[in-house]
């Protein structure tokens, strides 16, 4: 296997597995804090392969943290939600 594939491969499992972990947490901050380190560890990855894995750590902990907090949004619009059907159920 050629050392495209491996990085590409590479690349595609750490996203993957910061992607499901992103939305881990039952608060806002450990929401945006575990999309942060989630972020920062693939950041620093994906930089260390491009040569600059402490810039890359640090775009990834703040796209990171961006993305923990969009979902922690989402979470908190869908309990409501629900909390409004269960009220207009009864």
């Amino acid at each position: 296997m050629g050392f495209m594939k491996v990085r590409k491969l590479a690349v595609t499992a750490i996203l993957a597995v910061a992607i499901s972990l992103v939305g881990c947490g039952t608060t806002t901050g450990e929401r945006a804090g575990s999309g942060m380190v989630m972020g920062a560890a693939g950041g620093a990855a994906i930089g260390a392969m491009a040569g600059n894995p402490a810039l890359g750590a640090g775009i990834g902990a703040g796209v990171g943290l961006i993305g923990g907090l969009v979902v922690d949004q989402n979470k908190k619009a869908e309990e409501r939600g629900y909390q409004r059907g269960v009220q207009d159920a009864k």
